[in-house]
């Protein structure tokens, strides 16, 4: 039987290259692609595939997100991140969406296809570069002793969603029907925000959503 593999990258022409290089496999079919994290939700819940290769970012929802929710609705399915960037805030993020596998885009195929066949034993699979960046991010937390090693504030998947429309210039009107609440369900949800954070600023909220991965600018 074939894994089946869904593509989720913004740019076409990686896009294509990747489903080129993949396509070699007589073992693979890519059941679907996507542009956007939207796209990739609606596509993972109508092709149910074995294996989905995710963008970490893309503009509007973030490969985190989109990670998130596929896996919530579709528990069998994994995810590899591929991505050109090896912040250790975008590493922490997918992994916490239940990401097992973080690939870096200067990477060889053949990178991927090792990544490919980790994973879908069940395991984790980081790339190199990957691994010396959560190492030394680890090893710099230690020498700052107890206050680096703090656990960064947990958000409720709710209050994500909230802090991305935030980030998205959105109106606490707009964010409530969007979100089928009340305007004064979504001022409860901006102040457990910021209290978690510790940010009492539109302006600082949106920085936070952009360093830690949960939306980006539209590019």
């Amino acid at each position: 039987m074939k894994l089946r593999v869904l593509l989720v990258e913004d740019h076409v022409l990686v896009r294509e290259g990747i489903r080129s290089l993949l396509g070699r496999d007589t073992g693979i079919e890519v059941v679907g692609e996507a542009e956007t994290g939207e796209e990739a939700i609606s596509l993972a819940a109508e092709t149910k595939p074995d294996l989905v290769i995710m963008d970490v970012v893309m503009a509007g929802m973030t490969g985190i997100e989109a990670s998130r929710k596929i896996i919530r609705e579709n528990p069998g399915t994994k995810i590899i991140a591929l991505s050109m960037y090896d912040n250790q805030s975008y590493i922490s993020r997918m992994v916490e969406a239940g990401v097992t596998g973080y690939v870096v885009k200067t990477s060889a195929f053949d990178e991927l296809a090792r990544a490919i066949e980790v994973v879908m034993r069940g395991e984790v699979y980081l790339c190199g570069t990957i691994t010396s960046v959560i190492v030394n991010d680890y090893l710099a937390r230690m020498k700052a002793g107890p206050s680096g090693l703090k656990a960064t504030p947990v958000l409720s998947l709710r209050e994500r969603e909230v802090l991305v429309m935030i980030s998205e210039g959105k109106s606490g009107a707009d964010i409530a029907r969007e979100l089928s609440v009340t305007a004064k369900t979504v001022e409860s949800h901006r102040l457990h925000i910021m209290d978690k954070l510790k940010i009492h600023s539109v302006a600082g909220l949106t920085k936070y959503a952009l360093r830690e991965g949960l939306t980006a600018l539209d590019r």
